[in-house]
């Protein structure tokens, strides 16, 4: 397995599990909003890059995260925004193996945290989460205009 930056031909199998992880939280996203975040993630524009796992030459997990400046610290602050293993490639150590890229890259950039959201019902990723850390008891609270 090989976790690296995504590239702009990989744009074709990230759409694939893109949609997939649309679906999965039962959402839609239009075209122009995911043609314009695969640009900014290519691009790693306003902070937002992607890293993409790669198995036999088939790219089948990503990361996509925003790295921004916080008020509680000097360092910059990684928000993984999605995670996404393709189903058929689960329990096999990817989206660990994700995670800890994240974690490579937060101790070689100096970065003081990385943290990340996901629905309480989600039990398969959760497993996957808590072997890093426990969720903390925050609350989101969350409007979309």
């Amino acid at each position: 397995m090989i976790i690296r930056d995504a590239f702009p031909s990989d744009e074709p199998l990230w759409r694939r599990l893109w949609d997939g992880y649309v679906t999965f939280y039962e959402a839609s996203v239009p075209e122009e909003v995911t043609a314009r975040t695969w640009e900014r993630l290519i691009r790693k524009e306003q902070g937002m890059f992607c890293r993409v796992a790669e198995v036999s030459g088939e790219v089948c997990g990503f990361t996509n995260s925003v790295l921004h400046a916080g008020t509680w610290s000097l360092g910059p602050i990684c928000y993984l925004e999605d995670l996404f293993v393709a189903p058929e490639r689960r329990g096999r150590g990817i989206g660990e193996a994700l995670i800890r890229d994240l974690l490579n890259m937060a101790k070689a950039n100096s970065w003081s945290g990385l943290y990340w959201v996901t629905r309480s019902s989600n039990t398969a990723a959760r497993s996957v989460y808590d072997r890093f850390i426990k969720a903390d008891d925050f609350v989101r609270y969350r409007m979309d205009f």
